[in-house]
């Protein structure tokens, strides 16, 4: 059994593909980077294995359960997901009533758009602060989340999507927008994410730079399809990267890290 299993898979959305043709297989514990350029079709494949959305053509295999056959809600609440470009369903809310970063980690354990209080014993609490330290965040516990920088936010997201222990932790592009340090704190709290049993982590990027350097498994997207796929040290290749973002690119790998550059043609 695996965390996620696509066959044939293929999305369009008023005649226009955003996937096809899609065969992917995630085996539990393994931690996955999806790399291409925009457009490639990294968010939508993302969205599948987050049980957002159906495929057009072909079988969604997730956790186990078949997309059109289950209580979506119900997948859900063994998925966390954390994509930069939406804010918390709670966010806006929780900034006029003052929540701090705390309060928003605990809403990951409802699911909740406000605190439920009530539903908030001390285990809860304790998780809380525990993710908030695991994430480096520990002094942050009783600051304002609407005062946090973004980086901080960022990290206080991932420990709001650990909250409710999910089998599974899918990012997209979790990256963008930070600055260097920020960038290196995430990149950090990410790879510690390694040491949870059992758990699966999918990370969508642009940037060679920002693999963590436990990534396990790669898969290079290219106009809707996948042209690489497997162990990360046999598909981060310079031909493959390549080909993927059409250019040629000399790659290097430093304790564990990535890193891409264009090669420039000689000047005449």
């Amino acid at each position: 059994m695996h965390a996620v299993e696509l066959e044939g898979v293929s999305v369009k959305v008023v005649g226009r593909a955003l996937l096809a043709g899609i065969d992917w297989r995630v085996a539990y514990g393994q931690h996955w980077v999806i790399l291409g350029p925009n457009g490639a079709g990294k968010t939508t494949l993302l969205s599948l294995a987050a049980a957002v959305r159906h495929p057009t053509e072909g079988a969604a295999t997730v956790l186990g359960r078949r997309l059109g056959r289950v209580d979506l809600r119900e997948l859900r609440s063994d998925i966390g997901l954390v994509a930069a470009s939406q804010r918390l369903v709670d966010e806006s809310l929780l900034e006029e009533e003052g929540a701090t970063a705390h309060t928003v980690v605990l809403t990951g354990h409802t699911g909740t758009s406000a605190p439920l209080w009530d539903r908030y014993g001390q285990a809860e609490h304790d998780r809380a602060h525990a993710l908030l330290a695991d994430m480096g965040c520990k002094d942050l516990a009783d600051r304002l989340f609407m005062v946090c920088s973004q980086g901080e936010r960022a990290r206080i997201r991932v420990a709001r999507a650990l909250m409710a222990q999910p089998a599974m932790l899918l990012l997209d592009e979790p990256f963008a927008g930070l600055d260097l340090p920020a960038r290196e704190d995430l990149i950090t709290a990410v790879e510690d994410l390694a040491e949870r049993e059992g758990l699966t982590t999918v990370t969508v990027t642009h940037h060679l730079e920002e693999v963590p350097a436990t990534t396990t498994h790669a898969l290079l997207m290219r106009d809707t399809r996948i042209l690489a796929a497997g162990p990360v040290e046999e598909t981060l290749t310079a031909p493959a990267l390549s080909e993927c973002f059409g250019r040629e690119l000399r790659v290097d790998r430093l304790e564990g890290r990535w890193s891409a550059r264009a090669v420039r043609s000689p000047r005449p």
